[in-house]
């Protein structure tokens, strides 16, 4: 009886069966294969079954491993003995993924598989070619024993000085076949004598369930709380950094990406972590929020503006969205194995880290109120998906998660669940503190929003006044840089005063009104425009103090005449300089007018997010079915259709394609597509009409229009 072929077990499985394989293993249905000949050759091709066996559990991938480890065919009795019986479901569900073929009551393994697993699986060498007396092994010296132990979970293969004066030891297993020679210094026990040592058991242990996740138990309540103002806060942070970059937008490295001193800066803008700036910077690349010009400035772009029309929810879950589907690994900026990796940077994609993030999300909602210790949650994502497994990437993945209030005090908040499920509703709109209008300013120059301010006063807020701390209420410091910031955003200093006395719930200081009046009075009294570039001033007495300020020798600057001084740097480098170093410059165009920044500044590219490398999802429903039904009329074409379809004249056609419709019998016509190339349709025709046939296709199994003048030729379908 001749052996079945991978090929011929799956051209017999059933309609339902090869749905069962498109749903486990989606590789396989982009794109259809024309029949199942292709479908058995790109199932056992290495690209395909390296991702199946990235989607076994651990559980799996053992039963998998002790499946190879025994000679081919073998049965499910033979499986179980070697490992335990829940075996016998793993193996329907190897069967159904067709990482095993059957062979009458038997299995075997498709041959690129038992070759990607190795000659070795599971620590067990070759078989050995003479029978073994394992009575001898009571009689086993001591040292002799003792290798073996060592041997006998593996690895198999041990070294020697010489197998020719190999020692007392090894002799005595090399002359009782207990050991196997390989070459002049190798030794290897053989796969019987490991399986007796072993007791019959291929491993240690089988986990037939994932590890139980423990940790700190956590009210439902505490930390929907935790994770709400984390939700707020993580908003709050993207929109501070793109007004932060809109009023002084960072340049990029050549190699793309943010430099160090600009991701520094950014995170003491923000108050936080440079790894926390940076996945926030991360976030506005992935949203489009934030591109790098065509002059290297990183600028927001137009669709942030869109974007802040939206309400929270709409603007959380595009962002997490984002974030649980993108190949991209934030965890790596600032790592210090990775000193040359950035935010924005080309070199953060890493395969599999949005199959982990997906993983870790589904137990923690499988764990509610549970704050997993990282190790339990670690070994848990390690059994769900061995062959990707990152323990860092676990720990970035918790991390971000709480900053993003998927999590709250480390447990699934109610919107993360929410989220995770699918569910149009999260919840979040509801659970927010309302925004308000007014806010509190303090004697010491500094002023209190008692909550979320409305978007037009949060605006006016961040570019005249900089955040100083953050909580349930937000502590705002105005100092000189930031209302020379306001200024240079084209507010003068009475409609700063204005603005201030109609929020403000207190009266503004007398010193805060200073401020303001003499920050505005010294505005503009030294000025910069391109020469490169050259700074002129009325005043004689501030030229000389900047021509003598030690400060600013890296400026280049030379004096041309008593009120103007040129530089050779560029005017932008120029204005940091001096703002640097507490003068408050500003700018004019070649007519000598103040020129001032627009309040907001946005870059003249359209968003260019990065590419995410998508893993392959679960295809649905209608699109397996619609692939199963292609492939068994690829089948079927492959099956009766001539070598070559003899070509006919448009009268024969018509004549050909009449008589068929007459007799209602199935055809396979040659079709020319509007490339010129010919394909084989097989077809059912049912009426013709104005120069065309009307037919229903196998492939699609739907109603198809052909043109007549298209068809190259006509041939039954025997």
């Amino acid at each position: 009886m001749s052996t079945p072929s991978f090929t011929d077990e799956l051209r017999s499985r059933d309609d339902a069966q090869i749905a069962q394989l498109f749903s486990a293993r989606p590789d396989l249905i982009t794109p259809v294969p024309t029949d199942l000949t292709a479908l058995a050759a790109r199932a056992n091709s290495v690209p395909s079954l390296i991702r199946a066996l990235e989607a076994l559990n651990r559980w799996q991938h053992d039963v998998l491993i002790a499946a190879s480890s025994l000679p081919e065919p073998f049965s499910r009795a033979q499986l179980i003995e070697i490992t335990a019986t829940p075996a016998a479901t793993a193996l329907e569900d190897l069967w159904s993924r067709a990482l095993l073929y059957r062979d009458g009551e038997n299995f075997r393994l498709p041959g690129n598989l038992r070759n990607m697993l190795g000659e070795e699986p599971a620590g067990l060498g070759p078989m050995a070619p003479t029978r073994i007396n394992f009575d001898l092994l009571e009689q086993a010296p001591k040292n002799s024993a003792e290798v073996l132990a060592r041997l006998t979970w593996g690895p198999p293969r041990g070294q020697v000085a010489s197998i020719k004066k190999p020692g007392a030891a090894i002799e005595w297993l090399l002359e009782n076949h207990f050991l196997l020679p390989v070459d002049s210094q190798t030794v290897v026990l053989p796969r019987q004598v490991a399986m007796y040592l072993r007791s019959g058991k291929i491993f240690k242990e089988l986990l037939f369930i994932p590890p139980v996740v423990t940790g700190t138990k956590r009210k439902q309540k505490d930390v929907n709380r935790a994770a709400i103002a984390n939700i707020s806060t993580f908003l709050r942070w993207v929109e501070e950094l793109a007004h932060n970059w809109s009023d002084e937008p960072p340049v990029a490295l050549r190699s793309g990406g943010l430099g160090v001193r600009d991701l520094k800066r950014s995170a003491e803008h923000l108050g936080v972590s440079e790894i926390c700036a940076g996945f926030v910077a991360e976030i506005l690349y992935l949203a489009g929020l934030v591109v790098i010009d065509t002059d290297d400035y990183i600028l927001p772009t137009t669709a942030f503006d869109v974007w802040l029309t939206k309400s929270a929810e709409e603007r959380w879950h595009g962002l997490v969205s984002l974030w649980q589907e993108t190949s991209r690994v934030s965890g790596l900026i600032g790592k210090a194995d990775a000193k040359n990796i950035s935010p924005l940077g080309p070199e953060l994609d890493r395969t599999g880290i949005a199959g982990v993030r997906k993983t870790v999300l589904n137990i923690l909602e499988k764990s509610p109120e549970i704050d997993p210790l990282l190790a339990t949650i670690q070994a848990s994502c390690q059994w769900v998906s061995p062959q990707r497994f990152n323990a860092d990437f676990v720990e970035w993945t918790l991390r971000e998660a709480e900053w993003l209030g998927i999590t709250g005090q480390g447990a699934m908040s109610e919107f993360g669940s929410a989220f995770v499920n699918g569910l149009d509703s999260l919840g979040i709109e509801s659970a927010l503190p309302k925004p308000v209008d007014h806010i509190l300013i303090q004697a010491d120059n500094s002023a209190i929003a008692p909550g979320p301010l409305t978007l037009e006063i949060s605006n006016m807020m961040g570019t005249i006044a900089d955040i100083e701390s953050r909580g349930g209420a937000t502590v705002y410091r105005f100092s000189e840089s930031s209302i020379r910031r306001g200024l240079d955003h084209g507010h003068t200093g009475d409609h700063i005063k204005d603005f201030l006395k109609k929020t403000s719930k207190t009266p503004t200081p007398q010193p805060l009104e200073y401020l303001i009046n003499d920050v505005a009075k010294r505005h503009g009294r030294l000025r910069v425009g391109q020469s490169l570039c050259y700074l002129r001033c009325e005043d004689e007495g501030l030229i000389q103090q900047i021509m003598h300020d030690k400060k600013l020798e890296n400026l280049r600057l030379r004096k041309l005449a008593p009120q103007v001084i040129i530089s050779e740097l560029e005017m932008h480098d120029v204005m940091a300089g001096l703002r640097e170093s507490g003068y408050l410059p500003a700018s004019e165009n070649a007519t000598g007018i103040l020129v001032l920044q627009p309040a907001s500044r946005r870059a003249k590219s359209r968003p260019r997010p990065p590419r995410i490398y998508s893993e392959n999802g679960k295809p649905s429903e209608i699109m397996i079915t619609s692939a199963v039904r292609a492939l068994r009329a690829g089948e079927k074409a492959s099956a009766h259709k001539p070598r070559e379809i003899p070509r006919t004249t448009a009268n024969e056609t018509l004549d050909l394609l009449h008589q068929y419709i007459e007799e209602q019998a199935s055809l396979t016509i040659g079709y020319a597509d509007t490339n010129g190339g010919v394909s084989n349709r097989l077809i059912d025709p049912i009426s013709i009409s104005l120069g065309t046939l009307l037919a229903r296709d196998h492939a699609t199994g739907e109603m198809a229009y052909f043109r007549i003048p298209r068809i190259t030729g006509v041939s039954p379908a025997l």
